[in-house]
């Protein structure tokens, strides 16, 4: 993980990057060459400016022999050189790749994953979709996105939950979901092969075509007697292993065995996974399988392949042209490369795109961006286009191919256009061995909203004659046996359950009509046994009261809550229909103008009838629209009037008459939707010509309810119950986004600090100071950054330095060190502290050297692009004494000055406040001054550093620079690092220095045209402000 924080020796007065340098003589004639190979250098289509971006390829590389044909390495590679020289994805930025391998088992592929988060910025996988859930939600705190194709989960798609999540395949289950609708196959079997993926694919698959009303069997490859009562109820058996086409031996088995048992006579129709993950060539091509095993190509009959389709040409052809432009490798040939090598090119290309997306918006670049920015997008991928709706679903054709039992060709028969969901047939039909293929399913099965328990559509397969009159009499009368259950069902739904809307005289408690503006409890109903409350007041006025019964009384408590009956007139209202809508409608009514005349008391009247003296004698409708507001304050809060407020009723009407203040009841926007609180806050303003009338309302409420007929109680009833049914929803998401927030604190501290310190810290605990045998630290610093701070605005040189340091973060990123320290240019890293790599520090911080020394010969400054930014790199390694250090400078000219020491090291966090973690001792001394007595484009290397490198035998490049006078020191024996071997990244050419200059300075020659531009537009400014 990448670590900040911790202390830097001052540098002396002399090597520090602020002091004063010489003025350096102009280049000479014949140094035009080397600027004309700079300028060329600077003209590479890579972004020096933006940090590079690796993409982890996650898979079972390494454990399976047929992902591993896939070539991820090769086809990261060509999608990533593609990517850099692509002048349309220049504002990417520069990409890179990192091949991450993924174990076979799903427990050990999950704790691998864990361990990817410091290896790349975004992640093209991961295959196994065991655990997509788990990498999905890694990667959410880690705020990186991850792009894989063999995901197949539909909850995936919830953006709430997986906002870093993007697609860069369709789900594969709606692939098939498409393909069995369309031929209404509803019954389908699943049998994977033993390894984990497919065994957790199978179960992914089963459960979401279960999430579409399917019947699915899972069964188990491994079962030497396959189940023959189970085959006879399924038409469709969806194969998880890898196609026998690409070498899937497993495959091969499976349809041997179901030849000779007879299960390839047509009733069964056998579709293999795989091939949804990657678009298998059909045209001109013969597959060996087929070819040199008759039983198998008979049996292939009954296999229907579904892949995507490539117009433009198939991955064989597309990947012979790459091999002949020398892009990927000679050594295999089209047919013995994996097509999923295409969809791993693919998923790094829409990455790319992606990025683009987020640099060109101006938006952080972060996973849940990333992932947003995967949408409407066009492409040309690997042999075939990409394309992805606004939604971010990839949209691609598929191809249902099919044989013929004898040819060794793969037919189209059908298109599946997954933009618009709709299968298309192509003008050749499928050949089923016998000529039938597998029994259809009635409707039911794919129409959303119905349970289907069984049912199987025969009209097709029946010849006409008398038994299509017995038929059509026997769907008739099974309609009407359908028809008359689900009407006694709906019937006992309306008098039983907890939704039911029938009510007896037993499910309700009957009050006194005059107890109605008591306040009673159920508990109090209850005790009176079902009988009316009154009958428990013996002891109250009201005890010589009549019970309260259905013949005298309306009022009800139903669950706790009190309600009205309305009395209907007389007639039989056994059954609800349309008629009695109507009388309900009038009902509700003649309530309502009940409810405004009754209820036009104090509490409820407008404040302009207050004032008038007249309340409870004259109205108005405005007066009637502010009492409704008052009203819905308190169907929202549940509660009396203004209950809110610690005030008596009088000193409430008091406040409403005599305003200011303005005195109205205070409703939280917690209560109930806003929709409805702004609409009550208009109803009761001051000004009653303001207030909307009750037309309006109803318009209000009308759109509310997407204009359906309601009335003004009901739709802010129904409100209320929708918001209250998300509180839940909401609470959890908070709880979530609380969470989040929390991983983001302690990710920032775990950079500013290593983890255990940080760990210990926020737990109260003390850190002690450790001390460490074998260490590397690296030091750089920029030439001439003086001069260039003197040349620039503050505001340009903090631009340059963070540009320069987000660039040297993303790097160090890639490799095992800790970034120690920034101050002011210089740039400090250290590795095997605070954690211990054995001798690999050396390593580590030497390949981190030539990635920075690399990214730094084609960085450009902002506002002076065409000054070279120079660092010098010091490295210093040893045993007993001896820790690798980096420090970085930027200078106008960026000369960068590496150098390498090794030696023991204390290390230690020093103060209370803003606590740092610091190093010490002779070894970060050393590396300084490797740093100090460098030269610009180069990695000085302490022969301490040498011998380690020389012991790893890592074909590590070394050049003697001689005996070197190191201050403190005295003289030693040093080196420059100029390579590695497989280190194919260019690097600057160091400057040629004449006698009697340093390589601490900036050459004024170098800057004198960028001085020129920068005197000629505030010319222009100047005369500009004349003019005007």
């Amino acid at each position: 993980m990448l670590q900040r924080g911790a202390g830097l020796p001052t540098k002396s007065p002399s090597h520090t990057p602020f002091a004063l340098t010489s003025v350096l003589s102009p280049w000479p004639k014949h140094a035009l060459s080397r600027l004309l190979l700079l300028a060329l250098l600077s003209l590479l289509p890579c972004s020096a400016q933006a940090a590079w971006f690796r993409v982890g390829v996650v898979g079972p590389w390494g454990c399976d022999p047929i992902f591993a044909r896939a070539l991820p390495s090769a086809a990261a590679q060509l999608a990533v050189t593609h990517i850099n020289r692509d002048p349309s994805l220049s504002s990417a930025g520069a990409f890179d790749f990192a091949v991450l391998q993924e174990p076979c088992e799903t427990s050990r592929a999950l704790e691998t994953f864990v361990g990817f988060h410091t290896k790349a910025s975004g992640y093209i996988g991961p295959v196994n979709p065991g655990y997509c859930d788990a990498a999905s939600m890694l990667s959410k705190g880690w705020n990186k996105a991850v792009f894989p194709w063999a995901c197949v989960g539909y909850e995936l798609d919830d953006v709430r939950s997986h906002p870093t999540f993007a697609r860069s395949l369709p789900r594969p289950t709606w692939v098939l979901h498409n393909l069995l609708s369309y031929f209404r196959w509803a019954h389908v079997a699943i049998i994977s092969s033993y390894e984990d993926i497919w065994v957790e694919t199978a179960i992914k698959v089963a459960d979401s075509l279960r999430s579409h009303g399917m019947s699915v069997r899972l069964v188990s490859f491994m079962e030497n007697t396959p189940h023959g009562s189970q085959a006879d109820f399924v038409q469709a058996v969806i194969l998880c292993m890898h196609s026998v086409l690409i070498g899937g031996s497993a495959q091969k088995l499976l349809l041997e065995t179901a030849y000779d048992m007879k299960m390839t006579d047509g009733s069964l129709v056998f579709v293999p996974y795989d091939t949804l993950l990657y678009s298998l060539p059909h045209q001109n091509v013969t597959y060996p399988a087929l070819k040199s095993n008759s039983k198998l190509l008979r049996a292939y009959d009954a296999v229907l392949t579904v892949t995507i389709d490539s117009p433009d040409g198939s991955f064989y052809e597309t990947y012979r042209e790459a091999m002949e432009r020398g892009e990927v490798p000679r050594t295999l040939k089209p047919q013995q490369v994996s097509p999923m090598f295409g969809t791993i090119y693919n998923s790094v290309l829409l990455m790319a795109h992606a990025m683009k997306g987020v640099r060109d918006s101006g938006e952080w670049i972060s996973g849940g961006n990333l992932a947003h920015k995967a949408r409407s997008l066009d492409f040309q991928g690997f042999s075939h286009r990409i394309k992805t709706s606004s939604s971010g679903a990839v949209q691609l054709d598929y191809l249902i191919l099919d044989t013929d039992g004898s040819s060794l060709d793969l037919l189209p028969t059908y298109r599946i256009d997954m933009e618009i969901g709709m299968v298309r047939f192509l003008g050749r039909d499928i050949h089923f061995p016998h000529g039938y293929g597998p029994r259809r399913d009635a409707a039911c099965w794919f129409t959303s909203g119905v349970i289907c328990s069984g049912g199987e559509e025969t009209i097709k397969y029946l010849s006409p004659g008398p038994l299509k009159d017995n038929m059509l009499n026997s769907l008739s009368y099974c309609l009407r046996l359908f028809d008359f259950h689900r009407r006694r069902i709906n019937q006992i739904r309306l008098v039983r359950g907890p939704n039911k809307i029938l009510l007896t005289l037993t499910d309700v408690t009957f009050i006194n009509p005059s107890l109605s503006n008591k306040k009673l409890s159920l508990d109090d109903s209850r005790t009176s046994g079902g009988r009316s409350l009154s009958e428990c007041s013996q002891n109250t006025p009201l005890s010589s009261q009549s019970p309260a019964t259905y013949e005298n009384s309306n009022v009800v408590i139903y669950e706790g809550d009190w309600a009205w009956l309305k009395r209907l007139p007389d007639g039989n209202f056994g059954r609800i229909n349309p008629k009695t809508s109507d009388v309900f409608e009038l009902s509700k009514l003649q309530d309502v103008s009940y409810c405004f005349s009754y209820f036009r008391k104090l509490l409820w009247t407008a404040p302009e009838v207050l004032r008038s003296g007249q309340a409870g004698v004259h109205g108005t409708l405005t007066a009637d629209v502010y009492s409704f507001a008052i009203i819905m304050q308190e169907v929202v809060i549940r509660g009396p009037p203004f209950c809110m407020l610690d005030l008596s009723d009088a000193e409430i009407i008091e406040k409403v008459r005599r305003p200011p203040p303005l005195c109205r009841p205070v409703v939280s926007p917690d209560y109930a939707p806003m929709e409805c609180i702004q609409l009550m806050k208009q109803c009761w303003t001051e000004t009653p010509d303001k207030r909307p009338t009750f037309e309006d309302i109803f318009d209000q409420f009308k759109n509310i309810n997407k204009g359906k007929k309601t009335n003004i109680i009901d739709s802010m009833l129904r409100m209320l119950e929708q918001y209250s049914s998300n509180l839940e929803e909401l609470i959890r998401e908070r709880t979530e986004e609380l969470e989040i927030e929390k991983q983001k604190t302690e990710k920032l501290l775990t950079q500013m600090l290593p983890p255990s310190v940080a760990e210990a810290l926020m737990v109260g605990g003390t850190v002690k100071p450790e001390y460490f045998d074998s260490v590397s630290l690296y030091f750089s610093d920029i030439v001439g950054f003086t001069t260039i701070s003197a040349n620039s605005e503050p505001i340009e040189v903090v631009d340059l330095l963070n540009d320069l340091y987000t660039l040297f973060d993303a790097i160090i990123g890639n490799h095992d060190v800790y970034k120690v320290e920034t101050i002011g240019d210089a740039y400090m890293v250290s590795s095997g502290v605070p954690v211990l790599n054995d001798n690999r520090h050396a390593a580590e911080i030497a390949n981190m050297s030539l990635d920075i020394l690399s990214a730094v010969g084609t960085f450009k400054m902002r506002h002076m692009p065409d000054v070279p930014v120079r660092i010098r790199i010091g490295l210093h390694t040893g045993v007993k004494r001896t820790v690798g250090v980096c420090l970085g400078s930027i200078c106008c000219p960026l000369e960068m000055i590496q150098r390498c020491v090794v030696g023991p090291c204390v290390a230690g966090v020093v103060g209370l406040t803003m606590p740092r973690y610091c190093l010490f001792g002779d070894t970060v001394t050393t590396a300084s001054r490797m740093e100090s007595s460098g030269m610009p484009y180069r990695i000085h290397v302490h022969e301490s550093t040498v011998k380690v490198l020389k012991e790893l035998n890592l074909g590590y490049k070394l050049e003697l620079r001689g005996r070197t006078e190191v201050r403190g020191k005295g003289t030693e024996e040093t080196f420059w690092l100029v390579g590695r071997v497989g280190f194919t990244k260019p690097l600057p050419v160091p400057p040629e220095l004449k006698s009697g200059q340093m390589a601490h300075g900036l050459q004024m020659a170098e800057i004198a045209q960028y001085k020129k531009r920068k005197a000629e537009k505030q010319q222009q400014e100047q005369l500009a402000k004349k003019k005007n």
